[in-house]
């Protein structure tokens, strides 16, 4: 009988180890186990850091006292962070877009010239991309200077100007988000060109012999093929567009009267400048909804074209 006993624990135990053995020879194990320690690194950087500005904004601005949603309906009241939420909106929708057609258009151009001068425009191309926004922001602060803009002197011949660039709420605005899309065109030209060289030249060639013209070409089979690619381009450009800090804090600091403000630095002026931490993670805290709905909407159209495929 013990002998029994003894081989059906070692059957057993033997059981166990080959199910151990087949599960961790799985590909979705493998691939779990070597993402762990990214997973683990991201919950520490990201969900910690979210769950500590949620339990924030319940705090009075003496943080000493939980008071629930009082903030949040504190905000709703004022009209100066509607203000900001539009100014937030326009300000990321406006700069995708143009970013996106200029991305686009560069994209096209670089890709029709010869291989071997494709790697200089590359380069080159990719520079105001690639140095950091908070410098090159200051240059562009001193094209817009009211005193000595390099521009109003460019355009004083013309009879043009002078223009408050940033002086005066519109052209401010405008100063804005054109620095934000001279800085993220690149990267939407470097995504699209990639996209580009995927696109079967068969495709083009098909459609040539069928008499298709150049703008039925890019609609009819660029545009299709790149779809998923522009989609994810404008989600990530819109995350960091709406996150964006340091072009709205070197060039306006949101001024002229809060006019340029985005979250982030209306966030900055509250609870840093303004020394209410807990009234300023409650605005921060409201780009999370917005950029929640347009990734579940851009993401749903991903997840549908893949399907039909």
């Amino acid at each position: 009988m013990a002998n029994i006993a003894a081989g059906t624990v070692r059957d057993v135990a033997g059981d166990n180890r080959s199910g151990l053995t087949k599960f961790m020879q799985r590909k979705s194990t493998i691939a779990f186990l070597m993402a762990l320690p990214l997973l683990v690194l991201i919950f520490s950087l990201v969900a910690y850091p979210a769950g500590y500005a949620v339990y924030l904004a319940m705090l009075n601005k003496g943080m000493t006292r939980f008071v629930g949603f009082a903030n949040f309906t504190f905000l709703f009241s004022r009209e100066t962070f509607w203000m900001v939420v539009w100014q937030s909106c326009l300000f990321a929708i406006t700069a995708v877009m143009f970013k996106a057609i200029i991305g686009f258009i560069v994209a096209h151009f670089v890709h029709n010239i010869p291989s071997k001068g494709q790697r200089k425009w590359r380069g080159m191309l990719l520079v105001p991309w690639v140095i950091p926004p908070a410098m090159s922001t200051l240059s562009w602060l001193w094209l817009f200077d009211p005193s000595y803009s390099a521009f109003n002197w460019l355009l004083q011949p013309l009879g043009i100007g002078p223009i408050p660039w940033i002086g005066e709420t519109g052209w401010a605005r405008f100063s804005v988000i054109l620095v934000n899309v001279w800085i993220g065109a690149p990267f939407f030209m470097i995504m699209y060109l990639a996209a580009l060289k995927s696109v079967p030249e068969q495709l083009y060639e098909a459609a040539a012999i069928d008499g298709a013209t150049w703008w039925q070409r890019i609609w009819f089979v660029t545009l299709p093929m790149m779809r998923n690619i522009i989609a994810i381009t404008a989600l990530f450009s819109t995350i960091v567009t709406f996150a964006n800090f340091d072009i709205v804090r070197v060039l306006t600091k949101g001024d002229p009267l809060n006019t340029t403000h985005v979250f982030a630095t209306w966030a900055f002026r509250i609870g840093i400048e303004g020394n209410d931490i807990p009234l300023g993670a409650t605005v921060s805290l409201f780009m999370v909804p917005i950029l929640a709905v347009a990734a579940v909407f851009i993401l749903r159209d991903i997840t549908k074209r893949g399907s039909e495929v």
